[in-house]
């Protein structure tokens, strides 16, 4: 018999509708409870009505009024950094277990390959999808050599960019730097989003440019590896493009890290791409792969740990 505990949703776009698919078809502990929207033509209200799912139109004030609500126990938000603060506050008067997919960071980093069991916050962040698919490898690099700065550019097709993505972009190279410092190591980071409007829609393409300290080349190579199979473990469709390159920076050559000065060492290079499970978008949208797959670990253990610390709301059995 295995306990679940029942999730809201609140942003019907293209990474709620994704998300809901995937707890639905993949969660171990989550229930779907409700999915919450402004726009009462949204597709993916209506999806979710199709599935049997309780829907408000009302946004967040709609959800506290949802029968539902008080079996509640974690709440994804998938809308906007600037909306997230408010929703974080009002549920946190709940106590509800608020999982942030937005790049508000109001709680901290967590990338499941990373530091997943690590954290235990009533508000999670999920950082970005740029972020979940690079900053695993600054990690890995770092976890062998000191890393003085890394950067990374994040391709994805313009058609899997919802206008809450479109929204957030600032937010998106603020909060994926951060987390390159915070949990990938480096001393300095830099993010860049690129929007690809090209037709037929191209798959997620990641470059993750590193200059470490002077180290093995084999040990770097094979901690990526690794990583890469953590990350393969919940996102199937995440790979490298092609072989680690490296290159050795003499000092007598060094490159010049804006905020650093001069560095010297090994430059890094890793190109990635994700394919998507094509839950909801097509393959192509790996971008929303990665983050949905991201936010249902993060989803499955905290439900985990509300059921074992015996303070679920309303989880029931099923056989």
């Amino acid at each position: 018999m295995n306990d679940k505990v029942k999730v809201a949703i609140i942003g019907p776009g293209n990474i709620g509708t994704d998300l809901m698919i995937k707890v639905m078809r993949n969660g171990r502990h989550l229930e779907m409870g409700a999915m919450v929207g402004v726009d009462p033509q949204s597709d993916g209200l209506a999806r979710a009505q199709r599935l049997g799912v309780a829907t408000t139109a009302e946004g967040l004030d709609g959800l506290l009024k949802l029968d539902v609500f008080k079996d509640i126990d974690i709440v994804f938000d998938a809308t906007s950094a600037s909306a997230h603060r408010r929703h974080d506050e009002v549920l946190q008067a709940h106590g509800v277990q608020v999982i942030d997919l937005t790049p508000a960071a109001i709680g901290p980093y967590v990338i499941p390959a990373i530091n997943l069991e690590a954290e235990n916050a009533a508000n999670m962040n999920m950082v970005t999808c740029g972020g979940q698919a690079t900053i695993p490898i600054v990690a890995a690099v770092s976890s062998v050599a000191k890393v003085h700065y890394a950067e990374i550019v994040a391709a994805i097709s313009s058609r899997s960019a919802g206008p809450g993505t479109r929204a957030n972009i600032d937010e998106f190279t603020e909060t994926t730097r951060h987390a390159i410092e915070k949990l990938g190591g480096a001393t300095r980071g830099k993010a860049i989003i690129v929007l690809n409007p090209a037709e037929p829609p191209l798959i997620m393409r990641d470059t993750v440019f590193v200059l470490c300290e002077a180290a093995d080349m084999h040990a770097i190579e094979e901690s990526i590896v690794k990583m890469v199979d953590r990350v393969q473990a919940y996102v199937p469709g995440y790979r490298l493009k092609q072989k680690v390159q490296f290159e050795p920076v003499p000092p007598e050559t060094p490159l010049n890290i804006p905020g650093l000065g001069p560095r010297h060492g090994l430059k890094v290079s890793v190109f990635l791409e994700v394919e998507g499970a094509a839950h909801y978008l097509p393959s192509y949208a790996g971008n929303l792969d990665i983050m949905t797959s991201a936010a249902l670990a993060c989803g499955d253990m905290m439900a985990r740990r509300r059921l074992a610390a015996g303070v679920a709301r309303g989880h029931k059995e099923t056989v």
